[in-house]
């Protein structure tokens, strides 16, 4: 596997999983009582426990979108 085919694979990877993130936060930004309403159908949750462990997937779900995604995307334009 060349380093331009591992580009193009961390390119399309950050996209894909930037999207996913963005998506993410929109969605907990604009319709938090929608989500909290689905999610707790299906779990029996109080509401600080919901924003507190969205707000911690939100803040690990960014750290590893940095550290595995973005920084070796970043580093593969820098080899090239």
């Amino acid at each position: 596997m060349g380093i331009h085919t591992l580009t193009d694979f961390f390119k399309w990877y950050t996209i894909f999983a930037g999207g996913i993130y963005i998506s993410t936060a929109l969605m907990l930004i604009f319709a938090p009582d929608f989500v909290y309403r689905t999610q707790s159908r299906w779990f029996k949750i109080s509401r600080e426990i919901f924003d507190i462990s969205i707000y911690a997937y939100l803040g690990f779900f960014k750290l590893i979108f940095i550290l595995f995604v973005l920084l070796p995307y970043l580093a593969l334009l820098i080899l090239q």
